[in-house]
């Protein structure tokens, strides 16, 4: 286990790692210091590890960026990333966009258990997940555009990927929020569920992604992943070598 003293902690149970925001009394407001050890977890991770699930402690996931954070004069603050050059503040950026992009690691399946609000880096990490459980009280907002920010958190591609350009644009552009039943309807959500369900849902949602041989769930997960990219004939040839790979391995002829 992973301490939680910079408001993230994760916890390792066999194949399952959940990480876990434990700011309940800000909702579960990020910080770059959280970015950084959630970027550090995929180091940690146990390599028996399969599935990752992502939560939140108290009534909300994530109600976004801790403005008190950012706005005071320390490192990571909106006044010290302004002064810096211009490749230096996007490097210092990539740093803690590292801490939502290992979730999309081939090796594992990762789900969001999404109750109450998910605001801005909220929605963001969200997204970052393969999989979204949301509870029926879940909120969705990529709301950094009232700060007059874009999502940096690589959200945005997850985000046309799931509802196309327009509604991506429309849902960025304006800010607004969105209740589990519309994300629901756009695609947004793997299942909507009453509150009271959301944790055994996603327990029963890991076993079931833990049923079958791990090698068969990668070589899916990376046929699926790369599908956008590829043309018809492209994403057959990836069919042919991946089930190639499978039988070599079940034959036991695997190099």
């Amino acid at each position: 286990m992973t301490s939680g003293a910079v408001g993230v902690r994760l916890d390792c149970d066999g194949p399952v790692a959940t990480v876990t925001l434990c700011r309940p009394d800000v909702l579960n407001a990020q910080t770059p210091a959280m970015w950084r050890a959630m970027s550090d977890f995929s180091r940690d991770l146990p390599g028996d590890v399969r599935v990752v699930v992502v939560r939140g402690e108290g009534r909300a996931f994530s109600a976004g960026l801790d403005l008190a954070v950012v706005r005071a004069s320390g490192p990571d603050s909106f006044a010290e990333l302004a002064t810096l050059p211009e490749q230096e503040c996007a490097d210092r950026i990539a740093e803690l966009q590292a801490g939502f992009t290992w979730l999309h690691r081939p090796d594992v399946v990762s789900v969001a258990a999404v109750q109450g609000h998910a605001i801005g880096a909220g929605f963001q990490l969200a997204l970052a997940c393969d999989l979204r459980v949301l509870a029926a009280d879940a909120k969705l907002s990529m709301a950094e555009v009232t700060l007059g920010l874009v999502p940096d958190l690589a959200g945005t591609k997850r985000l046309v990927e799931l509802v196309g350009y327009a509604r991506a644009l429309e849902i960025c552009a304006t800010g607004r929020r969105m209740d589990a039943a519309e994300a629901d309807r756009l695609g947004l959500a793997t299942l909507v569920v009453p509150n009271a369900e959301l944790d055994a849902t996603v327990r029963d949602l890991a076993a079931g992604l833990l049923a079958h041989p791990r090698d068969a769930v990668v070589e899916i997960k990376a046929l699926l992943a790369g599908a956008a990219g590829r043309s018809h004939a492209e994403q057959q040839r990836a069919e042919r070598e991946a089930q190639t790979r499978r039988l070599r391995d079940l034959a036991g002829r695997g190099e």
